[in-house]
């Protein structure tokens, strides 16, 4: 197997990249402090990709010779084969940016100097994290989706399963599993609406704004865009490099997915339990105890719980870097990414290990129905009953509080009780009002749109498979960039160690 090429600049980290203005090297506990390839590594591809674009741009209009950009077009795209082939290792520079320049001058010479004409390092970092934050929305998105998925099987698998429905952690009144499922569903659609509109103010190309005042060079950003798949660019040069809003709006949706995420694995730890159990955890999401043999651990709906304040965290400091910035571009921009980065990575291993978790789970129906009796969960459908036969809510509820400490002192659901006991405390109770009080009676009788009746469930499982056959849709319509499909230099497999210029 070939040895990895070593990046350039390996023994000099500290040398200036841009320094005709110094004398002397950078102290090296600055250059350390200062580097950002220790993570803005990961935006090699969009860097790469992005300065094809900008050489090609360059070339067709005239501001480079066409032959010098061809070459530069060459060496970018040896370089993007060498690095994804681990064959060329990111080390030994200040940053992605001249990491890259580096590489092309080691196999074009001084031609790679080129390169940089007619654009910033401002200007390019923020085309970098635009085209990177986009592809990562799309994964974001389809994962999202895959969950909606997996939780809509889950209710269709359970049609007619009844489960308790709670406020205040108090059993309230009973539900249909599959509507409770599909209340996550739809949180989920608009965390993917959320994702979908950042992608759109994403979707911006800041290329040809320069350091802050646009350039004098005749270039065609419009040219850049369509290569590099950006729907529009930048109306504003200033703006163009110094705002982050875009990021703040991602991390923004992937805070608040989190969020729900959070509230589901919450909800799989309680059902989990022997005082719930709603279900059963499958060995191959479970962790053991260290000290108590007998333990059956949900760890991983744990740690996506525990997870969502990570992502909460990373938008505080997104927003916290830019308050007060002035215009136009500040090196504290330099610690966005580690925050889009480590949201990225969050919101994609939790999606990933919910749906994991949600397949590891079996649901315990015979559980689940022996916790239907007690808390007396059709008391409200007495009062309804009632204030439908003239007397009001408010004396309707007084009367039913007073109905369940009966049932309550003698130990019996309301069901349970008489068509006789009923009408000791009101004639205008039968024994359509017990029948009410049944988990099935309370369920059915919730005919409101978006309400628990099997009938209205039936309808939202149509309306979420329309909705992720939209975002499906929305998916499969974006198009490749231009500058991504064409990437690969062809006929020239990457270079191995001992073929340098």
């Amino acid at each position: 197997m070939p040895e990895p090429r070593r990046g350039p600049q390996d023994d000099s980290a500290t040398a200036r990249m841009w320094g005709g203005r110094f004398r002397g090297e950078m102290d090296p506990t600055i250059a350390a402090f200062t580097t950002s390839l220790p993570f803005d590594h990961r935006l090699y591809r969009a860097d790469i990709l992005g300065s094809i674009a900008h050489a090609t741009m360059l070339g067709r209009s005239g501001i480079v010779p066409v032959a010098e950009a061809d070459r530069l077009v060459e060496g970018l795209r040896e370089i993007l084969a060498e690095v994804d082939a681990g064959l060329l290792k990111i080390r030994g520079a200040e940053d992605i940016h001249s990491f890259v320049e580096s590489a092309l001058r080691t196999r074009i010479g001084d031609a790679a100097g080129r390169l940089h004409t007619a654009r910033s390092r401002n200007d390019q970092v923020a085309t970098d994290l635009r085209f990177y934050l986009k592809s990562e929305i799309v994964k974001i998105i389809g994962r999202t989706v895959a969950l909606q998925q997996v939780l809509l099987a889950m209710a269709e698998a359970h049609p007619s399963v009844i489960i308790p429905g709670y406020t205040h952690l108090q059993r309230a009144q009973p539900v249909l599993l599959a509507h409770h499922l599909l209340a996550y569903v739809w949180m989920l659609d608009r965390d993917v609406g959320r994702f979908r509109d950042a992608f759109a103010r994403t979707d911006v190309l800041p290329l040809g704004a320069a350091a802050l005042a646009g350039t004098s060079y005749p270039i065609d950003p419009l040219l850049v865009a369509e290569l590099l798949g950006f729907s529009r660019i930048a109306e504003n040069s200033l703006d163009a490099t110094s705002d982050r809003d875009f990021a703040v709006e991602f991390v923004g949706a992937a805070s608040l997915l989190m969020i729900h995420l959070s509230k589901l694995a919450g909800e799989i730890v309680l059902w989990a339990t022997a005082e719930f159990g709603f279900v059963e955890l499958l060995d191959t999401i479970s962790s053991g105890s260290s000290i108590m043999p007998q333990k059956k651990n949900p760890d991983a709906a744990e740690i996506v719980r525990g997870k969502a304040s990570r992502v909460v965290g990373d938008l505080v400091t997104l927003l916290a870097v830019q308050r007060g910035l002035p215009l136009a571009y500040n090196s504290d921009l330099q610690e966005d990414k580690e925050a889009v980065f480590d949201a990225v990575d969050t919101a994609n291993a939790s999606l990933q290990v919910m749906g994991l978790v949600l397949h590891g789970i079996r649901i315990n129906v015979d559980g689940i129905a022996s916790r239907l009796r007690g808390g007396f969960m059709g008391a409200t459908e007495i009062a309804d009953a009632l204030a439908r036969r003239g007397v009001p809510f408010r004396d309707a509820h007084e009367l039913v509080g007073k109905i369940v400490l009966y049932a309550q002192e003698r130990g019996r659901e309301l069901w349970e009780l008489s068509t006789e006991e009923y009408r000791e405390f009101s004639p205008l109770l039968d024994a359509d009002v017990a029948q009410a009080t049944t988990p099935a009676g309370a369920v059915a009788s919730k005919r409101s749109h978006g309400g628990t009746a099997p009938e209205r469930v039936q309808e939202q499982v149509q309306a979420v498979r329309e909705a992720i056959t939209e975002n499906l849709s929305w998916l499969a319509a974006l198009p490749a960039a231009p500058v991504e499909r064409n990437a690969a230099a062809p006929g020239a497999p990457p270079r191995r160690r001992g073929s340098e210029r």
